[in-house]
């Protein structure tokens, strides 16, 4: 008898003889793989997850890569992507310096309501960097961003609007007017 229950377990418990696991599709995918996040971007898949994962290319230092991925979920309409979308384009990550479409997605993502989108165009439009300077506009933007909770909106403003506060002095030469 219990010869007979451990046939019958074993039985139940093997796939039927000729499934053909092709037909199954992928049984294994790569799903934490970057190359598994850059088809998503080509393909253009661009969910919460997908997005979310160009902070750590980026940080790994693959700029190209982070850049080509930020844009496709930028233009998506994710806000974050935006941001480092200015951060990459203000710092001439894997591509040129562009001050001018550094402001143009944080301005982007402003409007649409990101505090640090507010904070990082505010910036630009008090140091007229990319963008004509506006320090009235910028500083209400700032003023948004630290009304959202954004903490260094609320330290620039500690700092009655000294921008020295929030920028590395480092990128001084940067910021300095061109006349």
């Amino acid at each position: 008898m219990l010869r007979k229950l451990a046939f019958l377990s074993l039985m139940t418990a093997t796939p039927v003889l000729g499934e053909n696991p092709a037909e199954l599709g992928t049984l294994n995918p790569d799903e934490m793989t970057m190359g598994h996040v850059m088809d998503n971007i080509r393909r253009g898949q661009t969910d919460m997850t997908t997005c979310a994962a160009g902070y750590l290319i980026t940080k790994s230092g693959r700029h190209a890569m982070a850049r080509e991925l930020f844009e496709v979920c930028a233009e998506a309409g994710y806000t974050g992507a935006m941001t480092w979308m200015g951060q990459l384009d203000n710092n001439g990550l894997g591509g040129a310096y562009d001050p001018d479409a550094a402001a143009e997605w944080d301005r982007r993502a402003a409007e649409a309501g990101d505090p640090v989108g507010k904070f990082n165009y505010g910036l630009a439009l008090m140091r007229g960097h990319g963008v004509a300077r506006d320090e009235a506009r910028g500083r209400a933007l700032v003023d948004e961003a630290a009304r959202d909770g954004l903490k260094i909106a609320r330290r620039l403003q500690r700092a009655d609007y000294d921008l020295d506060e929030v920028t590395p002095d480092a990128d001084n030469w940067k910021y300095a007017p061109l006349f």
